[in-house]
């Protein structure tokens, strides 16, 4: 498989020397989808975190649904047929209807009605686990009480430069008849072309992190957002067919990655674990992970025309070089 990548170069007159600069631009070309993603020469668009978000929480904390004491009171329950309690509980996780529905069946769990103020570095495998497997209920769930949803999948927003509402932080489901435009782009690859991809990224080395027992980690050759990172588990095709051993083992490898994030300075990420039909014949669920802007007075989001209106990626975090500062985590 060619891991396509093209060169453009921009130049201009410098001010105040009146020099000819050249600068680089990379443009790669996503093994799996076709999309675009341009590395750019580093630049700091995203200072780490100088933020107190200790503070911010706590200002935010008496108004929150979520928070323990209003949880029960101020959040949907789930319908009936759904599940008989409205919640679905897993430990300290809860999982309720979402008041702002994506799909016919949406959902949010929190990690804990008590964490309202969960950095990541904070995190742990276990509040990690037991919010996923919230999660896949609900996708169990809805699958047996309405054949026709059969796209799942299992979302985050991470703080509010993430596109999150609340700044509790939760995960968010959607099982659906209609699947989402990347879902049905994934889908639609051929199975070979994953194994393919696999095999090039173990053979590079390059952006390759290693295996959690059945999950392979990559950091993304096209990028759609900044310290993109990937992950394939084979024998499985949606969120309903993972059991508790593979929710370990994907919290364990959400572990390092959010905890690497931590160490470089974000705190604010997005996730999305895509599952097509269960049992889908050579489609391996897959997961995206990237870090968003932190939260700042004034903060720039790293969301702009290219990403939101091109679907093209802008990043000046050099794929490789987030692979080498995160890569160790992953091969201990």
């Amino acid at each position: 498989m060619e891991l396509r990548r093209e060169l453009l170069t921009a130049e201009m007159i410098e001010p105040g020397t009146g020099q000819l600069v050249r600068t680089t631009i990379e443009v790669r070309f996503d093994p799996l989808t076709g999309h675009s993603s341009r590395i750019l020469p580093e630049r700091g668009l995203i200072p780490v975190s100088d933020f107190d978000l200790e503070a911010f929480a706590r200002e935010s904390q008496p108004r929150c649904p979520f928070c323990l004491g209003r949880v029960d009171r101020l959040t949907p329950r789930l319908a009936p047929r759904i599940h008989p309690d409205g919640r679905i509980a897993r430990g300290e996780a809860v999982l309720f209807a979402n008041l702002h529905a994506y799909s016919s069946h949406s959902s949010v769990s929190v990690y804990s009605p008590r964490l309202h103020y969960l950095p990541l570095g904070k995190i742990t495998q276990r509040l990690l686990a037991d919010n996923l497997a919230t999660q896949v209920a609900f996708a169990k769930a809805v699958m047996a009480a309405e054949p026709q949803s059969r796209w799942a999948s299992i979302n985050a927003n991470h703080m509010l430069p993430s596109g999150s509402s609340l700044f509790h932080p939760h995960l968010q489901g959607i099982v659906d008849s209609q699947p989402t435009t990347v879902q049905r782009m994934l889908a639609d690859v051929p199975p070979q072309r994953f194994d393919a991809y696999l095999d090039a990224e173990r053979r590079s080395g390059e952006r390759y992190l290693g295996d959690t027992g059945r999950i392979q980690w990559i950091v993304s050759f096209a990028p759609i957002a900044p310290a993109e990172l990937r992950a394939f588990a084979t024998g499985i095709s949606s969120p309903a067919e993972l059991d508790d051993d593979l929710i370990g083992e994907l919290a364990q490898g959400l572990l390092l990655a959010l905890s690497a994030y931590a160490e470089m300075g974000f705190e604010s990420f997005n996730c999305a674990i895509y599952g097509a039909p269960p049992a889908t014949e050579g489609y391996p669920l897959n997961l995206r992970l990237a870090c968003r802007s932190n939260l700042k007075p004034f903060y720039r989001s790293d969301s702009t025309f290219l990403e939101r209106l091109h679907w093209e990626g802008a990043v000046d975090l050099v794929p490789e070089s987030i692979a080498r500062r995160i890569g160790e985590r992953f091969r201990r």
